[in-house]
């Protein structure tokens, strides 16, 4: 053993340490001989009573390279015995803890382009970063060296040259500062909807013309769904201003439900296709993806596929709490073998003789939140009530389970047990999000009163929003920042969500200071968003909703099942909510103006078509609001 070092503390063991764990990730490597420990300041205080540096290793249960480096080189006992020597290993559940992702994520780009999971990543025990890559094979590659050099090299670095490796770490984390929030351009404000429009036809200018999606030239290069740019395109302002590109989402879409990428017996996307034409797909799938395109689906009006992907949600990722597991694994076991894809090839009867992947059972706040919005959307817009109850029963799991002592959001939960990980913005956003929508489908103003809590308590006078708990709080002693969350990628980002929902919000009547809210965060982002609408849709399209009026349509039944509920259904509305007169007076009551003096007239069912809180008569009969709602 090298002087200076003492022999790893195994304490407890490396199993007990993460077989209690609340991510299905780390408890799948529980049985590692690596002596793992979960994030945490335990961790970095044993490394620093060491005097070794630190391997974090990145990753999440459905990752398929991280089975692959899992298989190689963590479940070897000879690389282990050299990880417990020199180093204090730290597994990190990159769903449970994004935040922890993004830091060594922004900290890797300065030793490697080619960024992924998993992330390896290297830093001093009082956790600044000094090397990082992704994954390490057990044997030297063309362009890789294997983990063990890896390892080695790493650690005579650390013994011989330690003055250095500490100044790169400073370096980085000095950097990650500067890069934390980007400077608002002065004057910045909310786009017009010319430069909305002007954005969307750049959008649509990457469509492949070949395939559809965003992407082309290369026939190999990987292609994702980009649910939050088709979104986007979907608004109305963008299918009124710019026709032409918004059909690129409808196109989009097409393509992607004829493809492989859609699985065609259990009707869920996967992750990405590997390849231009979407064929050959990475075979994980995700809460993520799947919610956001039941959205994209509903509102092309392909209510095929959004069915198949209401029934995935519901029937495969809905736990028995009532929460949505964050993803399925792209890998199951067939023949004795691990296989990837190899279930997804079956037809309906051979997948009967298959177990199929394993769900990651990890209930994520904000990725409940846009499920539930989805379902509850398509639920009202289809005639589903069991959606609507699937979304119910989702909103009350994560209220009742993720939540800490102090009633604050945490940001995922397993098997009913909370994860200590704080929640993060866009937890709060895209969880208020789902609940307001769960609260138009429903009629139950006790979900839209929880929703405004959730948004209030991340919003402050004249600051940017920010989640009640701050950041991470063993990030935060190290002081490595995580960059900004300032675009919106495979989901909306903290500040759209935050946005979105207090958008929502104002358009329930809940008063204009939610429309400031949100006119506050677009026009910080504003600059960067239009010019790179791909990477920001979620932004741009709240941006969307603040210049132009919302369309409001409010119907008054006794019963969801009344023919002027059904005549609703087929109109485009912000709002579109069927209540009780009994409901309508709550919400009215709650503080959501919208429904003020809404009622059924002479006993009959009413609807209320509104654009901008401006009404137009109430009409009682179905084929009368068709015909007054055709002239919006």
């Amino acid at each position: 053993m090298p002087p200076g070092t003492d022999a790893p503390d195994r304490g407890d063991s490396g199993v007990s340490r993460l077989a209690a764990s609340t991510s299905p990730y780390l408890r799948a490597h529980a049985g590692n001989p690596v002596a793992w420990y979960p994030w945490g300041d335990a961790a970095f205080a044993e490394a620093a009573r060491r005097g070794v540096p630190v391997l974090v290793s990145i990753g999440y249960s459905t990752c398929h390279w991280c089975h692959v480096m899992a298989r190689e080189s963590f479940e070897d006992p000879e690389l282990a015995a050299v990880l417990n020597d020199g180093f204090v290993s730290i597994k990190v559940d990159r769903e449970e803890h994004p935040e922890v992702d993004a830091a060594y994520m922004a900290a890797a780009s300065a030793f490697s382009r080619n960024l992924g999971w998993p992330l390896t990543v290297f830093t001093t025990p009082t956790g600044r970063p000094f090397f990082a890559g992704t994954y390490f094979p057990p044997e030297p590659r063309v362009g890789l060296p294997s983990f063990r050099q890896v390892l080695d090299a790493v650690r005579e670095a650390w013994l011989m040259r330690r003055g250095e490796v500490e100044q790169t770490g400073a370096a980085i984390v000095q950097a990650l500062a500067v890069a934390r929030e980007p400077e608002t351009p002065d004057g910045a404000a909310v786009p017009t909807a010319d430069e909305l429009a002007r954005a969307a036809r750049a959008l649509a200018d990457q469509e492949d013309p070949e395939y559809g999606g965003f992407g082309g030239g290369n026939p190999a290069a990987p292609k994702f769904p980009v649910a939050t740019a088709l979104r986007f395109l979907q608004t109305p302002l963008v299918r009124e201003a710019a026709g032409g590109a918004s059909a690129v989402a409808d196109r989009a879409l097409a393509a992607m439900a004829a493809s492989e990428l859609r699985d065609p017996v259990e009707g869920g996307f996967f992750r990405y296709a590997t390849r231009r034409d979407w064929t050959v797909p990475h075979y994980e799938r995700m809460l993520t993806d799947n919610a956001q395109l039941l959205d994209v689906a509903l509102d092309a009006g392909d209510d095929e596929t959004a069915r198949g992907v209401a029934g995935f949600l519901i029937g495969v990722l809905q736990q028995p709490s009532g929460g949505f597991g964050a993803a399925q694994d792209s890998e199951s076991w067939i023949d004795g073998a691990r296989s990837e894809g190899g279930y997804y090839a079956r037809d309906a009867a051979g997948r009967t003789e298959l177990e199929p992947p394993a769900v990651d059972g990890k209930v994520v706040t904000g990725w409940n939140g846009l499920a539930i919005a989805a379902l509850a959307r398509a639920g009202s817009r289809l005639g589903e009530p069991a959606w609507i109850e699937a979304a119910r029963w989702a909103a009350d799991a994560v209220l009742t389970t993720n939540v800490d002592a102090d009633g604050r959001l945490v940001r995922a939960s397993l098997d009913e047990i909370p994860s200590r990980a704080p929640a993060t913005l866009a937890d709060y956003g895209q969880f208020a999000g789902g609940l307001l929508a769960l609260a138009a489908a429903t009629g139950d103003v006790v979900y839209a009163v929880r929703a405004r809590d959730v948004v209030a308590a991340c919003v402050e006078e004249d600051r940017m929003p920010r989640p009640p708990t701050g950041g991470d709080p063993v990030l935060s002693a190290q002081g490595v920042e995580a960059p900004a969350e300032a675009s919106d990628g495979d989901e909306p980002s903290g500040p759209a969500s935050i946005a979105l929902a207090a958008l929502d919000l104002w358009r329930l009547g809940a008063g204009e200071r939610w429309r400031r809210v949100a006119e506050r965060i677009v026009a910080a982002h504003a600059p960067r968003a239009l010019a790179q609408p791909l990477a920001h849709g979620a932004l741009v399209r709240a941006a969307t909703g603040l210049v132009e009026a919302p369309r409001q349509l409010v119907i008054v039944a006794e019963s969801v099942d009344d023919p002027l509920a059904d005549a609703g259904r087929g109109i485009r509305a912000d709002v579109f909510a069927i209540v009780t007169p009994a409901q309508s007076e709550a919400f009215a009551s709650a503080g959501f103006e919208l429904f003020e003096g809404k009622a059924a007239l002479d006993g009959r069912a009413t609807a209320y078509d509104c654009a901008d809180f401006a009404c137009r008569l109430p009409v009682t009969d179905a084929a009368e609001l068709v015909s007054s709602a055709s002239g919006r």
